[in-house]
């Protein structure tokens, strides 16, 4: 198994078991927090196409898995607390928006 290596050669082969078991754990929290990422990326885009389509059914719906993922990412500091605070109030303007104009 090779990992990138931070001072910009392209990759460093573990030496110690040590090494090589932080490899293989890095590898399995990588893909965990891209799982995670990418979950909270799908529901803010799902909100933002029912507030386009005028849902707000839907966007309520979604709001709040969106919401819920945000929260989950920014407790793990996959995203920094104050984006998800700004994330989620520019979600719930937008719909309150839609509500209004309904």
């Amino acid at each position: 198994m090779f990992a990138p290596d931070p001072r910009g050669t392209p990759f460093v082969m573990p030496i110690t078991p040590s090494a090589h078991k932080e490899l293989r754990k890095n590898a399995v929290r990588r893909q965990a927090n891209r799982s995670r990422k990418s979950t909270m990326r799908t529901w803010i885009q799902k909100t933002l196409d029912a507030i386009e389509a005028r849902d707000l059914e839907q966007a309520e719906k979604s709001y709040a898995l969106a919401s819920k993922w945000i929260d989950k990412n920014a407790k793990r500091n996959q995203i920094h607390r104050n984006t998800a605070s700004r994330r989620k109030s520019q979600l719930a303007g937008a719909i309150a928006k839609l509500r209004s104009a309904k």
